[in-house]
């Protein structure tokens, strides 16, 4: 084996076939540093090439090795004598066994297979307004053996899942970290990780059992983790991901944490790769002081659906230029504390509440969501008023204190059954929430049928049944999973619920109706002062006509989370019209209105803790109302589809969430 030194070309760094051999570029400040060769089948040293100083610019060092075959090396760098693996990688031979310590020998880098069949792949491209999010840990959300399928916790594993992603409506999937990480942390993450309470004779057992499950850390960022391969091929498997989840319209968002310790300068060139290389849709950006307006004004990310804190959208489109596909879009937690506190009823948050469930930023999206990886679940919301997380092995001091849950009664699980029927009400609370607002909905994996982390609001260390997403959900909490497919087929047949731009609480058609406005216990006159915590929000079919998406019914959503019934006041709507009830997260209140409704055409009792949706329908036919013209464009086929009206409620009884 012979090495040519050829010209000088330090980009991309890493390694890569050329020219008849194979780049190395290397960035090193030590004054003695180059290259290990291994053979790839025996592990064997072939060779040890040292960089020189005509191999350098700056602090890159570069050269290449001709006369090697990659499909038969594996290679190291080293500074002084310390191996180093390549933080730039594209491909790790070695299998990875999830919850090993990865050694040296098992991070050899080699070189990735070249070909792959894309077909007619194509991005989904789905709008803002349409997208429905649904964020997932891979090995999570697939182990648990109630899963059901053959390669559990892999990519492969969420290729199987696809009939059901499809099934609950979601359009985007988000994952968290998914490239190459070491789960097992080294000595020094470990002794920083140390409770300063644990005594020395517990230190090396806490020690040993720590573990990254989620994976927010340095990584090596241009190649899938190789322990979510059911293959030795994480290359191969990740991208068959992506081709079978576009070849069912769905996108794929990955997030990619940047600790201060990565160059910013190098994350666009991240980016970049996953998108040309992989095919990925978005990214959820994570770290601080990230150059997010830089990475949104690059031209090869111009339609990649980048998320992170906040963007300036001045800087990058300017006063008067409105872009025809926004691709970023702020993902905060702002929405997440103000609904949840609502949720259980606080005071002074209704102004709040109206806001952020019509808020949408100019010339961008905004990703709203009741629950997420850390935090409660959507179950444990309704269940705990505190945390445990004493599994975590930090005497319960990790986590976030400020939950804004309520148990509804009584801590974790129970037999009461008035105390299970009002979590389940306020499990399909949360979800009209979250899908009737006008923003873009994202809810974290098993929410839909109310999965449960047993009351652990930071299970980061926890590769076990905690974790892991229990599907026997679905069968134990029916009523919630339906309830669940029926409200997004509602907010897909109504292109109202969904618009582009945020709506405004003005007539500026001179139709006679605003397209957004208020009610309380008189219509036209909202309550929003501190101790009011119900409202009726209306909108104008006629604004979706006028936004050329689709001409839409009349909505009306009846919200009460005060503890006792509350009356609000329907508008009158145009002749020959008059409200239908659609559904109520009250599984009694049918019974309750009926004689009120009789009394009172246009004033509602809305049962404690509940919300009700009315629709516009034509008055005076036999079936107690025919849908008007743009109601059969869109609601008898969200009748067919799963949207439930009144005499369906029935049907949604099941075992409630304990």
């Amino acid at each position: 084996m012979t090495e040519k030194i050829l010209q000088k070309k330090p980009y991309p760094l890493g390694a890569h076939i050329e020219d008849g051999g194979v780049r190395f570029s290397f960035v090193c400040k030590a004054a003695i540093c180059g290259i290990l060769l291994y053979d790839k089948a025996t592990g064997k040293e072939l060779q040890k090439i040292y960089f020189t100083q005509e191999d350098r610019i700056g602090n890159v060092y570069c050269k290449v090795v001709r006369n090697i075959d990659p499909e038969r090396i594996t290679y190291h760098f080293f500074e002084e004598d310390r191996l180093v693996a390549d933080e730039r990688a594209r491909f790790f031979p070695v299998k990875a066994v999830y919850g090993k310590e990865r050694t040296m020998e098992s991070l050899r880098a080699g070189f990735p297979p070249e070909a792959f069949d894309w077909g007619q792949d194509r991005f989904p491209r789905c709008s803002y307004q349409e997208m429905i999010g649904y964020c997932l840990h891979v090995r999570g959300f697939t182990k648990h053996s109630s899963a059901q399928v053959k390669h559990r916790g892999t990519f492969a594993g969420i290729v199987e899942k696809i009939p059901y992603l499809k099934e609950i409506g979601v359009t985007t999937i988000e994952l968290q970290p998914a490239y190459e990480f070491t789960e097992i942390p080294t000595e020094e993450e470990r002794k920083q990780s140390l409770p300063t309470s644990t005594s020395p004779g517990d230190a090396g057992a806490f020690l040993k059992q720590k573990l990254n499950y989620w994976g927010y850390k340095k990584g090596y960022y241009y190649v899938p983790k190789a322990a979510y391969a059911a293959s030795g091929d994480p290359v191969t498997e990740f991208k068959e991901l992506v081709k079978a989840l576009h070849e069912n319209q769905l996108e794929l968002v990955m997030q990619f944490y940047f600790p201060d310790s990565v160059r910013r300068s190098e994350i666009s060139d991240i980016l970049r790769f996953w998108v040309i290389e992989y095919h990925v849709d978005g990214f959820h950006l994570m770290g601080e002081k990230l150059s997010v307006d830089l990475l949104a004004s690059d031209d090869v990310l111009a339609d990649t659906k980048l998320w992170y804190y906040q963007f300036d959208t001045g800087y990058l489109y300017g006063k008067s230029e409105f872009p025809k596909y926004p691709h970023v879009a702020e993902y905060n937690d702002s929405w997440y504390y103000c609904m949840r506190g609502f949720l259980k009823g606080d005071g002074n948050l209704l102004a709040n509440v109206l806001y952020h469930m019509r808020h949408i930023p100019e010339k961008a999206g905004f990703i709203h969501y009741m629950t997420n990886y850390y935090g409660f679940t959507l179950a444990d919301l309704v269940s705990y008023d505190h945390k445990h997380n004493e599994a975590n092995g930090e005497d319960n001091r990790d986590g976030n204190d400020h939950n804004c849950s309520w148990n509804c009664g009584e801590e974790g699980p129970t037999r009461r059954q008035k105390v299970r029927q009002l979590r389940n009400k306020q499990i399909k609370n949360a979800m009209c929430m979250i899908l009737l607002s006008q923003s873009t909905p994202l809810i974290f994996m098993g929410d839909e049928f109310g999965n449960s982390q047993k009351g652990n609001n930071n299970p980061y260390c926890q590769d076990n049944a905690v974790a892991w997403l229990d599907w026997s959900g679905m069968t134990k909490n029916v009523g919630v999973f339906k309830f669940w497919k029926m409200l997004v087929n509602f907010r897909k047949n109504h292109p109202i619920l969904r618009p582009e731009r945020e709506m405004r609480l003005m007539d500026y058609i001179a139709c006679g109706y605003p397209d957004l406005s208020y009610h309380g216990q008189y219509a036209w006159r909202p309550q929003l002062e501190g101790n009011f915590r119900h409202i009726g929000i209306m909108l104008c079919g006629k604004y979706a006509r006028v936004a050329h998406i689709q001409e839409d019914d009349f909505l009306y959503l009846a919200m009460n989370m005060h503890w006792e019934g509350r009356n609000l006041a329907l508008p009158k709507l145009p002749k020959g019209m008059k409200w239908e009830k659609v559904f109520s997260t009250d599984e009694t209140e049918r019974e309750k209105n009926a004689a009120e409704d009789m009394d009172l055409e246009y004033l509602r009792r809305v049962q404690p803790r509940s919300i009700t949706v009315y629709i516009s329908v034509m008055a005076g036919c036999a079936d107690g109302g025919e849908r008007s013209e743009t109601a059969r464009k869109g609601n008898d086929k969200s009748k067919t589809e799963g949207v439930l009206h009144e005499q369906d409620v029935e049907s949604l009884k099941d075992n409630s969430i304990s």
